[in-house]
Protein backbone atom coordinates (compact mmCIF):
# COMPACT_ATOMS: atom_id res chain seq x y z
CA UNK A 1 0.00 0.00 0.00
CA UNK A 2 3.04 2.24 0.70
CA UNK A 3 4.22 1.76 -2.45
CA UNK A 4 1.12 2.26 -4.50
CA UNK A 5 0.93 5.65 -2.71
CA UNK A 6 4.14 6.24 -3.10
CA UNK A 7 3.83 5.19 -7.34
CA UNK A 8 0.58 7.94 -7.54
CA UNK A 9 2.20 11.34 -5.46
CA UNK A 10 5.22 10.62 -8.39
CA UNK A 11 2.84 10.43 -11.37
CA UNK A 12 0.80 13.32 -9.44
CA UNK A 13 3.65 15.16 -9.17
CA UNK A 14 5.36 15.02 -12.81
CA UNK A 15 2.01 15.75 -14.61
CA UNK A 16 1.96 18.83 -12.51
CA UNK A 17 5.35 19.93 -13.74
CA UNK A 18 4.22 18.95 -17.48
CA UNK A 19 1.19 21.07 -17.31
CA UNK A 20 3.52 24.16 -16.31
CA UNK A 21 5.83 23.28 -18.48
CA UNK A 22 3.53 23.61 -21.13
CA UNK A 23 1.85 27.09 -19.74
CA UNK A 24 5.04 28.29 -20.24
CA UNK A 25 6.15 26.74 -23.48
CA UNK A 26 3.09 28.65 -25.44
CA UNK A 27 0.41 31.34 -24.26
CA UNK A 28 -2.84 30.52 -25.59
CA UNK A 29 -5.63 32.23 -26.38
CA UNK A 30 -8.44 31.99 -23.22
CA UNK A 31 -9.79 28.70 -24.92
CA UNK A 32 -6.36 27.40 -24.62
CA UNK A 33 -5.58 27.28 -28.58
CA UNK A 34 -2.41 27.87 -30.10
CA UNK A 35 -1.57 30.71 -32.28
CA UNK A 36 -0.88 30.13 -35.78
CA UNK A 37 2.49 31.56 -35.78
CA UNK A 38 3.22 28.83 -32.32
CA UNK A 39 1.47 25.60 -34.34
CA UNK A 40 4.04 26.31 -36.67
CA UNK A 41 6.59 26.47 -34.90
CA UNK A 42 5.31 23.49 -32.49
CA UNK A 43 7.94 20.76 -33.55
CA UNK A 44 7.62 17.70 -31.30
CA UNK A 45 7.03 20.06 -28.09
CA UNK A 46 8.90 20.17 -25.21
CA UNK A 47 10.67 17.28 -23.39
CA UNK A 48 8.86 14.45 -21.76
CA UNK A 49 10.34 13.48 -18.11
CA UNK A 50 10.40 9.65 -18.60
CA UNK A 51 8.10 8.22 -15.77
CA UNK A 52 9.40 5.22 -13.71
CA UNK A 53 10.42 2.33 -15.00
CA UNK A 54 8.29 -0.95 -14.94
CA UNK A 55 11.28 -2.94 -13.80
CA UNK A 56 11.41 -0.37 -10.58
CA UNK A 57 8.18 -1.23 -9.53
CA UNK A 58 6.73 -4.84 -8.04
CA UNK A 59 4.31 -6.72 -10.49
CA UNK A 60 1.41 -5.07 -8.30
CA UNK A 61 2.25 -1.69 -8.64
CA UNK A 62 2.68 -2.18 -12.40
CA UNK A 63 -0.68 -3.44 -12.81
CA UNK A 64 -2.49 -1.05 -10.70
CA UNK A 65 -0.43 1.88 -12.91
CA UNK A 66 -1.62 -0.20 -16.03
CA UNK A 67 -5.44 0.00 -14.96
CA UNK A 68 -4.36 3.59 -13.33
CA UNK A 69 -3.68 4.80 -16.62
CA UNK A 70 -6.74 3.54 -18.61
CA UNK A 71 -9.39 5.30 -15.78
CA UNK A 72 -7.64 8.28 -16.19
CA UNK A 73 -7.82 8.25 -19.93
CA UNK A 74 -11.58 7.59 -19.77
CA UNK A 75 -12.24 9.73 -16.95
CA UNK A 76 -10.59 12.66 -19.34
CA UNK A 77 -12.74 11.39 -22.23
CA UNK A 78 -16.03 10.81 -20.49
CA UNK A 79 -16.22 7.63 -21.48
CA UNK A 80 -18.35 5.52 -19.43
CA UNK A 81 -17.11 2.56 -16.73
CA UNK A 82 -20.14 0.76 -19.12
CA UNK A 83 -20.79 1.32 -22.14
CA UNK A 84 -24.49 1.73 -23.14
CA UNK A 85 -26.77 -1.06 -23.98
CA UNK A 86 -26.16 -1.54 -27.60
CA UNK A 87 -29.69 -1.44 -29.31
CA UNK A 88 -27.83 -2.79 -33.12
CA UNK A 89 -30.69 -2.96 -35.71
CA UNK A 90 -30.43 -3.87 -39.50
CA UNK A 91 -32.58 -2.02 -41.27
CA UNK A 92 -31.87 -4.19 -45.20
CA UNK A 93 -29.01 -5.30 -46.67
CA UNK A 94 -27.69 -5.40 -50.24
CA UNK A 95 -24.80 -6.74 -52.20
CA UNK A 96 -21.97 -4.53 -52.96
CA UNK A 97 -19.93 -7.04 -55.56
CA UNK A 98 -20.59 -10.45 -55.97
CA UNK A 99 -19.71 -12.53 -52.62
CA UNK A 100 -19.97 -9.78 -50.64
CA UNK A 101 -23.18 -8.88 -48.26
CA UNK A 102 -23.82 -5.64 -46.84
CA UNK A 103 -25.93 -4.56 -43.84
CA UNK A 104 -27.37 -1.08 -43.40
CA UNK A 105 -26.68 -0.75 -39.31
CA UNK A 106 -27.65 1.49 -36.47
CA UNK A 107 -26.25 0.97 -32.82
CA UNK A 108 -26.19 3.46 -29.83
CA UNK A 109 -23.22 4.95 -28.69
CA UNK A 110 -23.11 7.45 -25.91
CA UNK A 111 -25.16 10.41 -24.76
CA UNK A 112 -27.94 8.66 -26.31
CA UNK A 113 -27.12 9.12 -29.71
CA UNK A 114 -27.05 6.20 -32.52
CA UNK A 115 -24.48 5.51 -34.95
CA UNK A 116 -25.74 4.59 -39.18
CA UNK A 117 -23.07 1.74 -40.41
CA UNK A 118 -22.61 0.10 -43.07
CA UNK A 119 -21.44 -3.37 -42.28
CA UNK A 120 -19.70 -5.63 -44.89
CA UNK A 121 -19.60 -9.56 -44.74
CA UNK A 122 -18.86 -12.44 -46.67
CA UNK A 123 -21.53 -14.03 -48.45
CA UNK A 124 -22.72 -17.35 -45.90
CA UNK A 125 -22.55 -19.35 -49.34
CA UNK A 126 -18.76 -18.89 -49.58
CA UNK A 127 -17.89 -20.49 -46.04
CA UNK A 128 -17.71 -23.20 -44.59
CA UNK A 129 -20.22 -24.38 -41.88
CA UNK A 130 -19.56 -22.92 -38.37
CA UNK A 131 -16.62 -21.29 -39.43
CA UNK A 132 -15.49 -18.15 -37.12
CA UNK A 133 -14.55 -15.04 -38.77
CA UNK A 134 -12.59 -11.97 -38.00
CA UNK A 135 -13.40 -8.37 -37.52
CA UNK A 136 -12.29 -4.87 -38.53
CA UNK A 137 -13.75 -1.46 -37.58
CA UNK A 138 -12.62 1.54 -40.21
CA UNK A 139 -12.45 4.67 -38.32
CA UNK A 140 -12.38 7.48 -40.89
CA UNK A 141 -10.30 10.33 -41.25
CA UNK A 142 -11.60 14.09 -40.84
CA UNK A 143 -14.79 14.82 -43.18
CA UNK A 144 -14.82 11.05 -44.55
CA UNK A 145 -17.56 8.77 -43.27
CA UNK A 146 -19.00 5.33 -44.55
CA UNK A 147 -19.73 6.97 -47.76
CA UNK A 148 -15.80 7.96 -48.26
CA UNK A 149 -13.73 5.73 -51.07
CA UNK A 150 -11.28 4.00 -48.75
CA UNK A 151 -14.51 3.13 -46.22
CA UNK A 152 -16.25 1.33 -48.55
CA UNK A 153 -13.57 -0.14 -50.56
CA UNK A 154 -12.28 -1.59 -47.35
CA UNK A 155 -15.30 -3.27 -46.66
CA UNK A 156 -15.69 -5.02 -49.91
CA UNK A 157 -11.77 -5.91 -50.29
CA UNK A 158 -11.43 -7.41 -46.63
CA UNK A 159 -15.37 -9.15 -46.47
CA UNK A 160 -14.23 -11.02 -49.80
CA UNK A 161 -11.10 -12.16 -47.99
CA UNK A 162 -13.67 -13.68 -45.18
CA UNK A 163 -14.15 -10.67 -42.44
CA UNK A 164 -16.85 -8.94 -40.97
CA UNK A 165 -16.17 -5.32 -41.66
CA UNK A 166 -17.64 -2.25 -40.19
CA UNK A 167 -17.81 1.14 -41.31
CA UNK A 168 -19.74 4.38 -40.01
CA UNK A 169 -20.62 8.01 -40.19
CA UNK A 170 -18.26 10.08 -37.61
CA UNK A 171 -20.66 12.99 -35.96
CA UNK A 172 -21.50 16.13 -37.81
CA UNK A 173 -20.65 13.52 -41.34
CA UNK A 174 -22.81 11.18 -43.76
CA UNK A 175 -26.19 10.60 -42.34
CA UNK A 176 -25.13 12.42 -38.31
CA UNK A 177 -25.22 15.67 -40.29
CA UNK A 178 -28.97 17.62 -40.21
CA UNK A 179 -27.74 17.83 -44.40
CA UNK A 180 -26.87 14.10 -44.73
CA UNK A 181 -23.28 15.63 -46.38
CA UNK A 182 -19.87 14.15 -46.27
CA UNK A 183 -17.37 16.89 -45.50
CA UNK A 184 -19.28 19.64 -43.72
CA UNK A 185 -16.66 19.89 -40.72
CA UNK A 186 -19.83 20.84 -38.37
CA UNK A 187 -17.53 19.12 -35.36
CA UNK A 188 -14.66 21.43 -36.25
CA UNK A 189 -16.42 24.18 -34.88
CA UNK A 190 -15.17 25.32 -31.18
CA UNK A 191 -17.37 25.65 -28.70
CA UNK A 192 -16.60 27.56 -25.81
CA UNK A 193 -17.69 25.71 -22.59
CA UNK A 194 -19.42 27.80 -19.52
CA UNK A 195 -17.61 29.32 -16.97
CA UNK A 196 -16.26 27.18 -14.13
CA UNK A 197 -15.40 24.69 -16.37
CA UNK A 198 -12.12 23.39 -17.94
CA UNK A 199 -11.58 25.33 -21.59
CA UNK A 200 -11.17 21.85 -22.92
CA UNK A 201 -14.31 20.47 -21.48
CA UNK A 202 -16.13 20.27 -25.02
CA UNK A 203 -13.37 18.72 -26.78
CA UNK A 204 -13.24 16.27 -24.53
CA UNK A 205 -16.61 15.12 -24.45
CA UNK A 206 -16.22 15.05 -28.23
CA UNK A 207 -13.46 12.87 -28.18
CA UNK A 208 -15.42 11.13 -25.59
CA UNK A 209 -18.38 10.38 -28.04
CA UNK A 210 -15.69 9.47 -31.14
CA UNK A 211 -13.92 6.97 -29.05
CA UNK A 212 -17.82 5.10 -27.71
CA UNK A 213 -18.41 5.14 -31.28
CA UNK A 214 -15.70 3.17 -32.00
CA UNK A 215 -16.17 1.17 -29.01
CA UNK A 216 -19.53 -0.26 -29.91
CA UNK A 217 -18.25 -0.94 -33.28
CA UNK A 218 -15.91 -3.31 -31.34
CA UNK A 219 -19.43 -4.68 -29.39
CA UNK A 220 -21.37 -4.54 -32.39
CA UNK A 221 -18.69 -7.58 -33.80
CA UNK A 222 -18.47 -9.03 -30.33
CA UNK A 223 -22.47 -9.70 -30.85
CA UNK A 224 -22.00 -11.66 -34.07
CA UNK A 225 -22.66 -15.07 -33.33
CA UNK A 226 -19.93 -15.74 -36.39
CA UNK A 227 -17.16 -13.63 -35.11
CA UNK A 228 -14.44 -14.51 -33.61
CA UNK A 229 -13.53 -12.55 -30.29
CA UNK A 230 -10.12 -12.54 -30.38
CA UNK A 231 -9.59 -11.79 -33.64
CA UNK A 232 -11.19 -8.42 -34.09
CA UNK A 233 -8.77 -5.35 -35.47
CA UNK A 234 -9.50 -1.35 -35.84
CA UNK A 235 -8.02 0.54 -38.23
CA UNK A 236 -8.14 4.49 -38.14
CA UNK A 237 -6.49 7.43 -40.67
CA UNK A 238 -5.51 10.73 -39.55
CA UNK A 239 -7.82 11.82 -37.35
CA UNK A 240 -9.15 8.01 -36.78
CA UNK A 241 -5.68 7.02 -36.56
CA UNK A 242 -5.85 9.58 -33.30
CA UNK A 243 -9.13 8.35 -31.90
CA UNK A 244 -7.56 4.23 -33.05
CA UNK A 245 -4.22 4.96 -30.58
CA UNK A 246 -6.79 5.93 -27.69
CA UNK A 247 -8.98 3.25 -28.44
CA UNK A 248 -6.58 0.61 -28.83
CA UNK A 249 -5.04 1.80 -25.02
CA UNK A 250 -8.64 1.42 -23.50
CA UNK A 251 -10.33 -1.31 -24.80
CA UNK A 252 -8.80 -4.80 -23.90
CA UNK A 253 -11.26 -6.53 -26.38
CA UNK A 254 -9.41 -5.29 -29.46
CA UNK A 255 -6.40 -7.66 -30.55
CA UNK A 256 -4.47 -5.45 -33.19
CA UNK A 257 -4.43 -1.79 -34.26
CA UNK A 258 -3.63 -0.05 -37.03
CA UNK A 259 -2.79 3.68 -37.75
CA UNK A 260 -2.19 4.73 -41.25
CA UNK A 261 -1.39 8.80 -41.14
CA UNK A 262 -0.95 9.37 -37.76
CA UNK A 263 0.69 8.09 -34.33
CA UNK A 264 3.07 11.30 -33.40
CA UNK A 265 1.91 10.91 -29.52
CA UNK A 266 4.48 13.76 -29.03
CA UNK A 267 5.30 16.09 -25.96
CA UNK A 268 3.94 19.38 -24.68
CA UNK A 269 3.03 21.97 -27.05
CA UNK A 270 3.63 19.99 -29.71
CA UNK A 271 1.74 18.35 -32.64
CA UNK A 272 -1.51 17.51 -31.47
CA UNK A 273 -0.99 20.07 -28.13
CA UNK A 274 -0.85 22.84 -30.67
CA UNK A 275 -3.84 21.56 -33.05
CA UNK A 276 -6.46 23.73 -33.59
CA UNK A 277 -9.35 21.14 -33.73
CA UNK A 278 -11.50 20.34 -31.22
CA UNK A 279 -11.85 17.05 -31.31
CA UNK A 280 -7.68 16.48 -30.99
CA UNK A 281 -6.04 19.60 -29.16
CA UNK A 282 -8.57 19.27 -26.34
CA UNK A 283 -8.81 15.38 -25.55
CA UNK A 284 -4.49 15.18 -26.03
CA UNK A 285 -4.13 17.92 -23.65
CA UNK A 286 -6.50 16.23 -21.01
CA UNK A 287 -4.43 13.75 -21.08
CA UNK A 288 -1.45 15.35 -19.44
CA UNK A 289 -1.89 13.53 -16.03
CA UNK A 290 -0.60 10.82 -17.54
CA UNK A 291 3.18 12.22 -17.63
CA UNK A 292 4.72 11.18 -20.77
CA UNK A 293 1.72 10.84 -23.03
CA UNK A 294 3.09 9.41 -25.83
CA UNK A 295 4.84 6.55 -24.23
CA UNK A 296 1.88 5.62 -22.14
CA UNK A 297 -0.64 5.36 -24.85
CA UNK A 298 1.79 2.99 -26.86
CA UNK A 299 2.57 0.99 -23.43
CA UNK A 300 -1.20 0.47 -22.89
CA UNK A 301 -1.27 -0.73 -26.17
CA UNK A 302 1.52 -3.06 -25.98
CA UNK A 303 -0.50 -4.27 -23.38
CA UNK A 304 -3.53 -5.11 -25.58
CA UNK A 305 -2.22 -6.54 -28.24
CA UNK A 306 -0.35 -5.84 -31.84
CA UNK A 307 -0.10 -2.52 -33.65
CA UNK A 308 1.43 -1.01 -37.04
CA UNK A 309 2.03 2.75 -37.62
CA UNK A 310 2.49 3.74 -41.33
CA UNK A 311 3.73 6.58 -42.24
CA UNK A 312 5.12 8.80 -45.19
CA UNK A 313 8.15 10.61 -44.84
CA UNK A 314 6.85 13.75 -46.97
CA UNK A 315 2.92 13.27 -45.05
CA UNK A 316 2.64 17.30 -43.90
CA UNK A 317 -0.97 16.93 -43.02
CA UNK A 318 1.09 14.63 -39.91
CA UNK A 319 3.97 17.05 -39.74
CA UNK A 320 6.57 13.54 -40.34
CA UNK A 321 9.29 16.42 -40.90
CA UNK A 322 9.98 16.93 -36.75
CA UNK A 323 8.79 12.92 -36.24
CA UNK A 324 11.34 11.23 -38.31
CA UNK A 325 12.37 7.38 -37.30
CA UNK A 326 14.58 8.50 -34.99
CA UNK A 327 12.02 9.99 -32.98
CA UNK A 328 9.23 6.82 -33.26
CA UNK A 329 12.38 4.82 -32.06
CA UNK A 330 12.60 6.77 -28.75
CA UNK A 331 9.18 6.59 -28.35
CA UNK A 332 9.20 3.00 -28.23
CA UNK A 333 11.79 2.95 -25.91
CA UNK A 334 10.24 4.67 -23.35
CA UNK A 335 7.57 2.75 -23.60
CA UNK A 336 9.41 -0.37 -23.38
CA UNK A 337 10.35 0.48 -20.45
CA UNK A 338 7.04 1.37 -19.02
CA UNK A 339 5.99 -2.36 -19.82
CA UNK A 340 9.45 -3.89 -19.33
CA UNK A 341 10.95 -5.00 -22.19
CA UNK A 342 10.84 -8.94 -21.04
CA UNK A 343 7.52 -8.81 -20.38
CA UNK A 344 4.74 -10.41 -22.46
CA UNK A 345 3.65 -6.85 -23.55
CA UNK A 346 7.28 -6.29 -25.19
CA UNK A 347 6.19 -8.75 -28.10
CA UNK A 348 3.30 -6.47 -28.93
CA UNK A 349 5.51 -2.79 -29.10
CA UNK A 350 3.99 -1.02 -31.80
CA UNK A 351 6.07 -1.22 -35.21
CA UNK A 352 6.13 1.04 -38.21
CA UNK A 353 6.45 1.37 -41.85
CA UNK A 354 7.71 4.50 -43.48
CA UNK A 355 7.45 4.95 -47.00
CA UNK A 356 9.70 7.56 -48.54
CA UNK A 357 8.36 10.40 -50.48
CA UNK A 358 4.49 10.10 -49.64
CA UNK A 359 2.39 12.14 -48.08
CA UNK A 360 -1.02 11.46 -46.29
CA UNK A 361 -2.88 7.99 -47.29
CA UNK A 362 -4.58 5.29 -46.13
CA UNK A 363 -1.85 2.37 -46.43
CA UNK A 364 -3.93 -0.43 -45.24
CA UNK A 365 -5.35 -1.44 -48.23
CA UNK A 366 -2.12 -1.94 -49.63
CA UNK A 367 0.09 -5.14 -49.70
CA UNK A 368 1.90 -4.57 -46.70
CA UNK A 369 -1.19 -3.12 -44.73
CA UNK A 370 -3.30 -6.37 -45.92
CA UNK A 371 -0.03 -8.50 -44.92
CA UNK A 372 0.32 -7.27 -41.49
CA UNK A 373 -3.63 -7.62 -41.04
CA UNK A 374 -3.66 -10.99 -42.31
CA UNK A 375 -0.96 -11.89 -39.39
CA UNK A 376 -3.24 -10.49 -36.94
CA UNK A 377 -6.32 -11.64 -38.26
CA UNK A 378 -6.23 -14.72 -40.34
CA UNK A 379 -8.84 -13.95 -43.16
CA UNK A 380 -10.33 -17.12 -43.99
CA UNK A 381 -10.90 -16.85 -47.62
CA UNK A 382 -7.48 -15.77 -48.59
CA UNK A 383 -4.23 -16.83 -47.55
CA UNK A 384 -0.75 -15.26 -47.19
CA UNK A 385 0.66 -16.49 -50.51
CA UNK A 386 -2.50 -14.87 -52.48
CA UNK A 387 -1.94 -11.42 -50.70
CA UNK A 388 1.58 -11.99 -52.01
CA UNK A 389 0.67 -12.06 -55.36
CA UNK A 390 -3.14 -10.71 -55.62
CA UNK A 391 -2.99 -8.09 -58.45
CA UNK A 392 -3.59 -4.45 -57.25
CA UNK A 393 -5.74 -1.19 -58.47
CA UNK A 394 -4.27 1.75 -58.96
CA UNK A 395 -7.25 4.20 -56.84
CA UNK A 396 -6.61 7.02 -59.18
CA UNK A 397 -7.65 5.96 -61.96
CA UNK A 398 -10.14 3.85 -59.90
CA UNK A 399 -11.96 6.70 -58.95
CA UNK A 400 -12.19 8.39 -62.36
CA UNK A 401 -13.53 5.23 -63.93
CA UNK A 402 -15.66 4.06 -61.51
CA UNK A 403 -16.90 8.12 -60.74
CA UNK A 404 -15.76 7.85 -56.84
CA UNK A 405 -15.55 11.09 -55.07
CA UNK A 406 -12.24 11.98 -54.14
CA UNK A 407 -11.31 15.08 -52.45
CA UNK A 408 -9.17 17.49 -55.07
CA UNK A 409 -6.29 17.76 -52.54
CA UNK A 410 -6.33 14.12 -51.69
CA UNK A 411 -6.13 13.25 -55.62
CA UNK A 412 -2.51 13.39 -55.66
CA UNK A 413 0.06 10.57 -56.73
CA UNK A 414 2.08 11.42 -53.61
CA UNK A 415 -1.74 10.85 -51.58
CA UNK A 416 -4.60 8.68 -51.97
CA UNK A 417 -4.53 8.79 -55.50
CA UNK A 418 -1.21 7.06 -55.75
CA UNK A 419 -2.21 3.90 -53.78
CA UNK A 420 -1.67 0.46 -55.46
CA UNK A 421 -4.46 -0.87 -53.23
CA UNK A 422 -4.82 -4.91 -53.26
CA UNK A 423 -7.96 -6.67 -55.37
CA UNK A 424 -9.24 -5.96 -58.50
CA UNK A 425 -12.94 -5.16 -60.11
CA UNK A 426 -14.28 -3.44 -56.84
CA UNK A 427 -17.42 -1.24 -58.22
CA UNK A 428 -17.87 2.23 -56.47
CA UNK A 429 -20.92 2.25 -54.65
CA UNK A 430 -23.62 5.03 -55.08
CA UNK A 431 -24.26 6.68 -52.31
CA UNK A 432 -27.85 6.39 -51.91
CA UNK A 433 -27.29 2.51 -51.27
CA UNK A 434 -24.78 3.66 -48.06
CA UNK A 435 -27.81 5.27 -46.56
CA UNK A 436 -28.35 3.22 -43.77
CA UNK A 437 -31.96 4.25 -42.83
CA UNK A 438 -34.94 4.99 -44.75
CA UNK A 439 -35.38 8.77 -45.14
CA UNK A 440 -38.55 8.45 -43.05
CA UNK A 441 -37.06 6.86 -40.00
CA UNK A 442 -34.08 8.79 -40.62
CA UNK A 443 -36.35 12.35 -39.98
CA UNK A 444 -38.16 10.70 -37.04
CA UNK A 445 -34.93 10.16 -35.17
CA UNK A 446 -32.66 12.64 -36.10
CA UNK A 447 -32.51 13.86 -32.11
CA UNK A 448 -30.30 10.56 -31.66
CA UNK A 449 -28.25 11.24 -35.14
CA UNK A 450 -26.94 14.31 -35.88
CA UNK A 451 -24.66 16.75 -34.75
CA UNK A 452 -26.98 19.72 -34.14
CA UNK A 453 -28.99 16.67 -32.02
CA UNK A 454 -25.56 15.80 -29.62
CA UNK A 455 -24.25 19.55 -29.07
CA UNK A 456 -27.82 20.56 -27.87
CA UNK A 457 -27.16 17.96 -25.33
CA UNK A 458 -23.68 18.28 -24.59
CA UNK A 459 -24.65 22.52 -23.98
CA UNK A 460 -27.08 21.48 -21.13
CA UNK A 461 -24.37 18.90 -19.78
CA UNK A 462 -22.13 21.34 -19.19
CA UNK A 463 -24.49 23.92 -18.30
CA UNK A 464 -25.42 21.68 -15.01
CA UNK A 465 -21.91 20.59 -14.41
CA UNK A 466 -20.56 24.22 -14.17
CA UNK A 467 -24.10 24.64 -11.99
CA UNK A 468 -22.92 21.48 -9.70
CA UNK A 469 -18.94 23.43 -9.95
CA UNK A 470 -20.37 26.49 -8.80
CA UNK A 471 -22.01 25.25 -5.73
CA UNK A 472 -19.09 23.16 -4.81
CA UNK A 473 -17.14 26.85 -4.47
Amino acid sequence: MRQSSRLLRLLAFTSSVLACGLCLAQAPDPDGRATPAQRAAAGIGAPVQPLPAASTLAAREQKTRIAAWRTEVRRQLFVPDHLPALEARTWSTFSPTPGVLADRVTYATADGMLVPAIVYRPDPKLLKPHIKLPGLVIVNGHGSDKFGWYAFYSGMLFAKMGAVVVTYDPIGEGERSAVKASHTGEHDAWVSPPAGLPRTDWGQRLAGLMQVDAMQAVSYLLAQPEVDATRIAVAGYSMGGFITGITGAIDTRIHATLLSGGGDYDGPGGYFDSNPLPCQTSPYKSLLPLGDRGAVLYALNAERGPMLVMNGSADTVMDMAHHPPAWFDEVRTRALALIGPSSPAAKNIFTTVLYSDISHRTSWVDRKGVVWLDRQLHFPLSSAERIATEPTTHIGDWVKTNHVYLAEAYAREDREAGLDALGTGLPGIPREDLMALPDADWQRLQDRLTYAAWAGKTRAAEQQAASHSTERQ
